[in-house]
């Protein structure tokens, strides 16, 4: 049985208005498919199939680990409208079949990983999108989909907040946090390439802090561990001042900006996908937090404490997007704060 937090989202996000009948009969490839953002295309795609809307859409999620996976899609076993491959895609891939789309999101966005694993996290997006971006030419499919990151903007200056598709700020190269952040902007840089030089329909998300039902509450990220406290009855830690500024953007809102693209968007385009309306620091979000249930009696506090091990703090103060080209395709984010981290703590709870 579905979750019933998951279960309004999905319905939500299918009766968004999008034209959901450009997918009937095809085939979608997911890398990364059982991650935190790709896992509910997945499940959106297989809600349309249990709808009858017409021709089954297939999906073939390519994932590292088919245990893991399995345990994600619990609820989906057995069913003829998902294959999940385990593959490494820093290797070549061979699928014979036909493939209509591909949505390459296999990648380490933790900044847990980036001190301890710059080359895991940074392979994915330059290795992996070569193979797949390959493979695409190969089966001359309709569209290639890359979540890349609000991360790719770095240090921007303050009258560039919010930050637009064309305006960028200051990276680091030879610091290792940026293998993530150069990462994917090699791998935009790789799109783009193979779209103009062969013609592939490349296409771009720039996911900004996305939380919702089925993140991980170990991440290691500040939104996850404040959610985990509230989920376990914890008095939330300041592990910082509580200073920086952060847009949060609810999972079912991203994940309709995310197929917006994917259909109505321009090939060889980028687009920020996050919520300019919902920005809000961090000591502010622990309090909104714990006054979401008062009936825990919890309370945040004001006391720093060490990182975990590998974890590298960003230097970015604020972060925010500009959405008016998401606009433009006529997607708005609708959920509140307030809404969105209620329902993904129940979905916890519950």
């Amino acid at each position: 049985m579905r979750n019933l937090i998951v279960e309004g989202d999905l319905r939500n996000i299918t009766h968004s208005g999008l034209d959901w009948s450009s997918f009937a009969g095809k085939t979608i490839l997911i890398s990364g498919a059982n991650g935190f953002l790709p896992a509910y295309m997945v499940e959106t795609l297989l809600y349309l199939n249990e709808k009858g809307t017409g021709e089954i859409v297939k999906v073939i999620g390519i994932v590292r680990s088919k245990e893991k996976a399995q345990a994600r899609f619990l609820g989906y076993s057995d069913r003829p409208d998902l294959r999940l491959i385990e593959q490494d895609i820093c290797h070549p891939i061979s699928i014979t079949e036909r493939v209509d789309y591909i949505i390459h999101a296999a990648s380490q966005a933790s900044p847990k990983y980036y001190g301890k694993d710059p080359v895991g996290t940074l392979s994915p997006n330059i290795l992996g999108t070569y193979n797949l971006l390959e493979f695409a030419r190969a089966k001359k499919i309709d569209c290639f989909l890359f979540f890349s990151s609000g991360e790719v903007y770095g240090e921007v200056k303050e009258y560039q907040i919010p930050t637009e598709e064309d305006s960028y700020g200051y990276i680091n190269p030879v610091d290792v946090r940026s293998c993530y952040a150069e990462a994917k902007r090699m791998g935009e840089t790789m799109c783009i390439s193979w779209h103009h030089q062969y013609g592939v329909p490349t296409k771009i998300v720039r996911p900004f802090h996305t939380y919702g039902p089925g993140m991980s509450l170990d991440d290691g990220r500040v939104y996850a561990d404040f959610v985990s406290d509230v989920v376990h009855n914890r008095d939330i830690v300041m592990k910082s001042d509580g200073t920086a500024r952060r847009a949060f953007c609810y999972l079912a809102d991203a994940t309709i900006g995310f197929f917006q693209v994917l259909l109505q968007g321009k090939d060889g385009q980028a687009y920020n996908v996050g919520n300019d309306k919902a920005e809000i620091s961090i000591l502010e979000l622990a309090n909104l937090l714990v006054s979401l249930f008062p009936d825990k009696g919890l309370k945040v506090i004001r006391q720093e404490r060490g990182d975990q091990p590998g974890y590298l703090k960003s230097k970015i103060t604020r972060n925010c997007p500009e959405i008016s080209k998401m606009r433009g395709l006529g997607w708005e984010p609708k959920t509140s704060l307030q809404d969105g981290f209620r329902k993904t703590i129940e979905s916890y709870l519950s």
